[in-house]
């Protein structure tokens, strides 16, 4: 594919060499010089075409709330969609001097994100798979596959039974949660860009694991992928969204560990199978 001539008929831009960027696990990406600005180039096989209907989705429905901290879709055709490129570096690659200031911009960030209310419960595509009414209906749903998972790929027997019950326990928080809001569902610092020389945070890309969920849910996952337990980072996420109910959080990152645990072991990937169950030890205590 000549993806400089399919931007150039695309855009009507004259447009320099196609470089193979790294990253594109369900699409092949390619960065593209144009007269006017770099844009971005993801090819998807047939088979994934669902996946680029589910991005251009989700950047439409983000465009009102944070419109030029997103990629801009320029073009969207047969399996190729053309985006503007974001500045900055990716915040896991950075250092920032003040981890507060930093993750208060975070979680200002996804409270906008958190803005846009969703009709029901589930995965989204360019619509709601298999919705349901509520966030009790729905985490109960997702801890049950998840759990089902955990013991089909080999998990510790006792874990999973520890699991299994601390969920029981603490089930009722779920209905805590009165409506579902869009979820970007990997807000970690690997797709956050920021610019190093003035550590502002130019914006977020990566949309392929949004769901309609409890906002909570987002911010668990930022907090078990990204700050973990450090102190300055978990404050600034505070300062900028806001205070939030720990013990909803706690369950959620838990169901995050768990999910995350599958997937690795369903990849073949053992490296960090025992420092995730660890992790799940701790939140089940």
């Amino acid at each position: 594919m000549d993806v400089a001539r399919l931007v150039e008929d695309a855009l009507h831009v004259k447009a320099g060499t196609a470089t193979e960027r790294t990253g594109g696990q369900l699409s092949t990406v390619y960065e593209v010089q144009t007269a006017d600005a770099p844009v971005i180039v993801k090819v998807y096989a047939p088979e994934w075409r669902w996946k680029q209907a589910k991005e251009v989705h989700v950047y439409g429905m983000l465009e009102p709330e944070v419109g030029g901290q997103i990629p801009k879709v320029l073009h969207v055709g047969d399996g190729v969609t053309i985006l503007s490129k974001l500045d900055g570096v990716p915040l896991s690659q950075a250092e920032p001097a003040d981890w507060r200031t930093t993750y208060a911009q975070l979680g200002e960030l996804l409270r906008k994100i958190h803005r846009i209310g969703q009709p029901e419960y589930g995965y989204l595509t360019d619509r709601i798979l298999d919705p349901v009414p509520d966030n009790d209906q729905y985490m109960r749903r997702q801890f049950t596959k998840k759990l089902h998972e955990f013991e089909e790929l080999g998990g510790d027997p006792h874990l999973h039974t520890k699991i299994a019950e601390h969920v029981e326990r603490h089930q009722h928080l779920f209905a805590d949660n009165q409506a579902a809001v869009l979820c970007h569902n990997d807000f970690h610092e690997g797709n956050i860009l920021v610019d190093p020389t003035t550590w502002r945070i130019n914006g977020f890309i990566d949309v392929e694991n949004a769901i309609a969920a409890d906002p909570l849910v987002d911010l668990a996952k930022t907090i078990q992928y990204s700050a973990h337990d450090n102190a300055a980072k978990l404050a600034g996420l505070t300062d900028g969204y806001g205070a939030v109910p720990q013990d909803r959080v706690d369950l959620y990152r838990l169901y995050h560990s768990l999910e995350l645990w599958d997937w690795f072991k369903s990849t073949g990937e053992t490296t960090y199978l025992d420092s995730i169950a660890q992790d799940m030890e701790k939140l089940v205590k």
